[in-house]
């Protein structure tokens, strides 16, 4: 997978990768998370997560099947726990066991929605 830093994560899609496709380097998850206008969470380089706080139980749920629409069409899943008003979304690329493109990807269009 090349990267290229020279488009705006949210205008991108999300490319399909192989048990081949090496995971990204720190170097690299560093360089993707500068991109990023929320705090996201680093577990281990290999997961990111953010915690989205609304109003109510039902904006939240608003807010999370806007998440699985948009998840859908770029074909790339995140784990969602929902805890009330609140959301935590989690972003892997479990086929690597780590994080590619498509997490950061898929994260700032996320960021598009609050």
């Amino acid at each position: 997978m090349v990267l290229n830093f020279s488009m705006e994560l949210s205008k991108k899609n999300c490319q399909a990768c192989d048990a081949k496709t090496p995971p990204l380097t720190p170097s690299e998850v560093s360089d993707f998370l500068k991109e990023l206008k929320l705090t996201w969470e680093l577990d281990n380089n290999r997961k990111i997560s953010a915690k989205f706080v609304f109003q109510d139980f039902k904006t939240a749920m608003k807010f999370v099947n806007k998440v699985a629409k948009i998840s859908e069409k770029q074909g790339h899943h995140p784990n969602i726990k929902i805890f009330y008003n609140k959301v935590i979304i989690e972003l892997t690329t479990h086929v690597i066991g780590g994080l590619s493109e498509n997490d950061f990807v898929l994260a700032s269009k996320i960021e598009l929605l609050v």
